[in-house]
């Protein structure tokens, strides 16, 4: 495609080269709780026992050893001025995603909203962290704290804040976008990559 060869390799790079984050502060999450132990803890109080039942649900939701305690459901792409819904189901083949990308027209405002569910334990810190390529060089690393859940039998969604998409000439063409939901653990929920083309305007 002729527009995505307008960029050259050095000009990614100085890009890169702007976008590149600061060392974070790490630090040391608090010993991890079942829920079981959650139910136990007071359980003579009763209004306290009311109130985590309120924030907590009466027990374990699904015992079935092989559903995993966290499932990411769909991702999708919020765009007022979209022609049609932006859905990823991540339930199904993900390396299909490589090869039929979302197109996105340059300069409009986007959010991505993750569905997912909690199954069985508390999970805490989740987060939703993406790394942004083109032709191979990372452009972007972008990390949104989703937060902590109990488990419960409905989904739950989480929107990021308003991105703008790349604009201009040398903004347009393929990207690829490697996501990965993951917590406070590391534990990785789920990874999964997917390609955005930024074109001058939305496919009729």
């Amino acid at each position: 495609m002729a527009e995505d060869d307008d960029v050259t390799p050095e000009q990614l790079q100085a890009i890169a080269a702007e976008n590149e984050e600061q060392e974070k502060v790490t630090y040391k999450t608090p010993a991890q709780k079942t829920l079981q132990e959650i139910h136990e803890l007071d359980k003579d109080d009763e209004s306290l026992r009311k109130y985590k039942e309120t924030l907590l649900g009466r027990g374990i939701m699904n015992t079935d050893p092989s559903t995993p305690n966290v499932q990411v459901t769909r991702m999708s792409l919020i765009c007022e001025t979209a022609p049609k819904p932006l859905v990823l189901d991540l339930q199904g083949d993900l390396t299909a995603f490589k090869k039929q990308a979302f197109v996105l027209k340059e300069g409009v405002e986007y959010k991505i909203k993750i569905n997912f569910k909690v199954n069985k334990e508390i999970v805490s810190g989740l987060k939703y962290v993406q790394q942004l390529y083109r032709k191979g060089i990372k452009l972007d690393k972008s990390t949104y704290m989703v937060g902590s859940y109990g488990p419960r039998a409905d989904e739950y969604d989480f929107l990021t804040t308003a991105e703008d998409a790349p604009k201009g000439s040398m903004a347009r063409g393929t990207y690829i976008v490697k996501s990965k939901f993951t917590d406070d653990d590391q534990h990785d929920h789920l990874s999964w990559e997917w390609s955005l083309d930024v074109k001058k305007d939305w496919p009729e």
